[in-house]
């Protein structure tokens, strides 16, 4: 499973600017996700952006008091635009947008551009960075079709946490759980939450998921008597982690904390996807001997290692194997 960030998009589109064309002088997203690399290049390139549909009707977005320049204001000065979304595959949404720019009939010279592809398309006049599939990106991740083979938890992903007043195992919990202030809303089917709220608290639990309209064929809860015992037995990752080995079928577990995270991905042999960061969490990163052959490729890498396993598991793999990656 390939994962890219916000913060690896920006990076991916930073080293290949000097790939841009010299002489293009407007950035067009393809709505939505195009619209993210398309903002990034306008403020590195100090150049304005236009959505599709404006670019075809002939209209850019302002630059800002502080962007500004004269040119910007018009439209028949752009020679050459550089039409860019955040990822191809099959290549269907980029043969769209080409089909709209030319029945527009523009006189403007236009490049074609994706940030990610697993391979070279003919969509495309360039890829900034080939990703293989099967490949996840943190702003499309919870609206994505690999949901429908995927478990997520509920606090920190789909609402916020309690705070310590709410959860009381009570009156004020259960407060909480019924009014709970969403995180994020998923587009898709979700094949299973997986949660350590405790399995009393399933029908409120369910009403409130009913109301945010969150589809999930399962809902797996936590059989312990309380939220004492659950504290004292300390089974919030392994529960998870156990129940992601059992299902063949799921390939990616989005949970909201790191640590449990660690545990779930060692425990399921699988990755896991924690929105604390975000980080994905791969049980080859949480071995001695992959983190240090992956912590040698890469700053990024070395990075993700670091906060996967923590300052003294990293200490410890560099002094075992007798050099600093």
């Amino acid at each position: 499973m390939h994962f890219r960030s916000l913060s690896d998009l920006q990076k991916s589109i930073l080293g290949n600017i000097h790939r841009i064309p010299s002489d293009v002088d407007l950035i067009v997203g393809v709505p939505r996700s195009g619209m993210l690399p398309a903002t990034l290049l306008g403020l590195a390139l100090n150049i304005q952006i236009a959505d599709l549909e404006g670019f075809c009707g002939g209209r850019v977005m302002g630059s800002g008091r502080t962007r500004r320049r004269e040119r910007d204001l018009d439209f028949n000065a752009i020679r050459h635009a550089l039409v860019i979304d955040d990822s191809i595959d099959s290549g269907g949404s980029m043969a769209e947008a080409r089909g709209i720019v030319e029945r527009a009939n523009l006189a403007t010279k236009v490049t074609y551009a994706a940030v990610y592809g697993a391979s070279e398309r003919d969509e495309v006049d360039l890829i900034f960075e080939k990703v293989p599939k099967p490949r996840i990106f943190e702003w499309n991740v919870l609206h994505h079709g690999m949901l429908s083979c995927a478990c997520v938890d509920i606090d920190g992903v789909l609402c916020h946490d309690p705070s310590p007043e709410e959860n009381d195992d009570g009156e004020a919990y259960i407060n909480f759980i019924l009014t709970a202030r969403p995180l994020f809303t998923p587009t898709k089917p979700i094949e299973t939450l997986v949660t350590s709220r405790l399995e009393k608290y399933r029908p409120q639990t369910e009403v409130w998921l009913k109301r945010r309209g969150i589809q999930y064929d399962r809902l797996i809860m936590l059989d312990l008597p309380d939220a004492e015992t659950r504290r004292r037995l300390g089974v919030h990752g392994s529960f998870k982690g156990e129940y992601y080995k059992s299902q063949p079928h799921s390939r990616l577990f989005i949970e909201s904390e790191l640590g449990q995270a660690r545990v779930i991905a060692r425990i399921s042999g699988k990755p896991v996807l924690c929105m604390d960061g975000p980080v994905m969490c791969y049980p080859s990163h949480l071995s001695p001997r992959g983190f240090f052959q992956r912590a040698r490729q890469s700053n990024r890498i070395r990075h993700i290692a670091q906060r996967v396993l923590g300052p003294r598991v990293y200490q410890e793999v560099v002094r075992r194997f007798g050099r600093r990656s």
